[in-house]
């Protein structure tokens, strides 16, 4: 049995190791990448038993994919690796201000964008306590589109939690009010969901963390988190509300992977049933880690750093 359970493109991730614009860059380390992914590593690190569902080309890259991530504890029995197929690609830039980093994406006609519900396995899923989802994959093509919204409904049939980060993408989606009216569906259908401040904004109309997480929980989500970066987060549900500092960071590496990282701080937090502020709490302090490396999943914890920092 599984603890948690996740579908998703995973990518490789090439990045610079010198600043400037990627056409100039002649060396690059090769990582990891994908939000869904980056969740599952952050999980299996602290000791949970987590599947991923995907589909990979049958290449050097996929290979490497499949071998990280069977490495860091994660079952991949789920992943078809299709021959002839592709697998997506990710260039990442340098930027030593703290500043988001370019970022150029190689996945068009990827394998795990040709994934729908038939590839899904039901009982598969169904044996896992949880399911987490984002955003990115359902943009993808309507087929991934497909394969979230039933695996998500067939879990909540279950009677198993499902969280949802929209971890927003506007340029893989045809319009913004497409973008809008599908997230907050996929919203709908999830038990904890994990907005961003602006992507609340832009997905809700509203403008606080308080009306954010409202507009959600009158969707149907138990519980809302809204990160709010340097300032923390907001969490919401029936039973308490608040707000939870931001953990200090002495220096912003890359920005990227910090919410998937605060997805993992809530996730088995609220699986290992503390209360909702402690679980945000743990997430902050992820989630600042992540900033500090240059990797997507290189500042994602172990149990025993975990208890040696103290957090709940």
């Amino acid at each position: 049995m599984h603890d948690v359970v996740t579908l998703g493109e995973a990518m490789v991730l090439l990045a610079a190791e010198q600043p400037g614009p990627l056409a100039s860059v002649r060396s690059f380390t090769k990582y990891t990448a994908g939000a869904e992914t980056n969740v599952a590593v952050g999980l299996a690190r602290l000791g949970l038993k987590v599947g991923w569902a995907s589909r990979l080309g049958d290449d050097s890259m996929g290979q490497y994919l499949r071998d990280t991530f069977t490495h860091e504890g994660i079952d991949c029995a789920r992943v078809a690796m299709v021959p002839g197929a592709r697998t997506g690609f990710m260039f990442k830039g340098r930027v030593d201000d703290g500043s988001d980093p370019p970022i150029e994406y190689h996945r068009k006609d990827s394998a795990a964008s040709q994934m729908g519900p038939a590839d899904l396995n039901l009982a598969w899923l169904s044996q896992a306590r949880h399911l987490h989802v984002t955003g990115v994959f359902p943009a993808l093509t309507d087929a991934t589109l497909a394969a979230t919204q039933v695996a998500m409904q067939h879990m909540r049939a279950q009677g198993k939690t499902v969280s949802f980060d929209p971890n927003l993408r506007p340029a893989l989606w045809r319009d913004a009010a497409h973008m809008r009216a599908t997230l907050n569906a996929l919203a709908a259908q999830a038990d904890w969901v994990l907005p961003g401040l602006d992507e609340g904004r832009q997905l809700t109309g509203q403008d606080t963390p308080e009306q954010i997480a409202a507009f959600y929980r009158a969707a149907g989500a138990a519980r809302v988190i809204v990160k709010l970066g340097a300032q923390g987060a907001y969490f919401g549900s029936a039973q308490a509300s608040g707000y939870v500092a931001a953990s200090p960071v002495a220096h912003v590496v890359d920005t990227v992977g910090a919410g998937d990282a605060f997805a993992v701080g809530v996730i088995s937090g609220l699986l290992e049933h503390l209360t909702l502020q402690d679980a945000v709490r743990r997430a902050t302090w992820m989630g600042a880690r992540a900033v500090q490396v240059r990797g997507d999943t290189e500042g994602l914890p172990t149990r025993a750093q975990l208890q040696a920092a103290q957090v709940a």
